[in-house]
């Protein structure tokens, strides 16, 4: 996960938090996260990098819609980011 931009973090993220989530909703999440328009040049590229990275998988839900599941190395990642976190940030 080191090679990603925080972007691509980020989508990684709302990926793994919402069910089959499609582009649409995933850019709504960044939106309200980011407080600013995402635009469609950015965030379908930086999803197809995911999946390119083997981190996401993509179906079609019909022939306009597509949806984004995390894989199994996708999970992996996140763990051991968020491990790797650990040891800096205890907020506990």
């Amino acid at each position: 996960m080191y090679d990603l931009t925080g972007f691509q973090r980020d989508l990684l993220y709302v990926v793994a938090g919402l069910d089959e989530p499609h582009g649409l909703a995933i850019k709504e999440e960044l939106e309200e996260y980011y407080e600013s328009e995402i635009h469609h040049g950015r965030l379908y590229p930086n999803l197809d990098t995911l999946v390119d990275k083997g981190l996401v998988d993509k179906g079609q839900l019909d022939q306009r819609t597509n949806y984004y599941t995390l894989t199994r190395r996708g999970r992996r990642e996140i763990a051991a980011r968020r491990e790797w976190e650990q040891q800096y940030v205890d907020l506990d």
